[in-house]
């Protein structure tokens, strides 16, 4: 498997930073739900499959983590717990109301917060990559994935770290976001054209 950062043609397959804010932005002009499920796959690195399978029961409120169950493993019952900050809780609530369906007796294990195939889900992101003026190899959700890695990286988020976050079994995997090039290595560079 091709464990790499850029396509056959030298393109790039993640999205920068202002590519995640021009994304957000735009996602915040469609449907509450198509929103919600947009700053999930930013802010947490996920793969789509895994958020469009999250229940309420899975959105831990007091802890300020979502539970993902690790699609890609084979084994039945891997989760990671990822942090998210309390605005993206705060929106979840307001459009899925998780607190509610956590009242349920099932403790919101019945409530998916997107009901959508998995193609509702890569037409929806793709619709808002296109609002947002993102095009390329990297407008998708996977690209929006890799952006997180990469935009975890250069903010000092320690690999071991990110990896659990991303749910890779080997730490090779999640060192590709290294590749990418970062705020660090611009400054050394600069050094260099000065």
């Amino acid at each position: 498997m091709d464990w790499s950062l850029f396509d056959p043609a030298g393109h790039r397959k993640y999205l920068t930073e202002a590519e995640r804010r021009a994304f957000i932005r735009a996602a915040k002009n469609q449907a509450p739900e198509v929103y919600t499920l947009c700053l999930v796959l930013k802010d947490t690195g996920c793969r789509l499959s895994e958020a469009l399978a999250l229940t309420a029961d899975h959105i831990d409120m007091r802890a300020g983590v979502i539970v993902f169950r690790s699609l890609k493993k084979r084994r039945i019952g891997v989760h990671r717990a990822v942090p998210v900050s309390p605005t993206v809780l705060a929106e979840l609530d307001r459009v899925h109301n998780v607190r509610a369906a956590q009242g349920a007796p099932d403790g919101g294990a019945s409530a998916r917060l997107w009901p959508w195939h998995r193609m509702t889900g890569h037409r929806r992101v793709k619709e808002v990559m296109a609002a947002a003026g993102v095009s390329g190899p990297h407008a998708t959700a996977k690209g929006l994935r890799h952006g997180f890695g990469v935009a975890a990286l250069e903010r000092g988020i320690p690999i071991t770290l990110l990896q659990k976050w991303l749910g890779h079994a080997k730490l090779a995997t999640t060192a590709i976001y290294g590749d990418a090039v970062g705020a660090e290595e611009r400054r050394m560079a600069r050094k260099l054209w000065d």
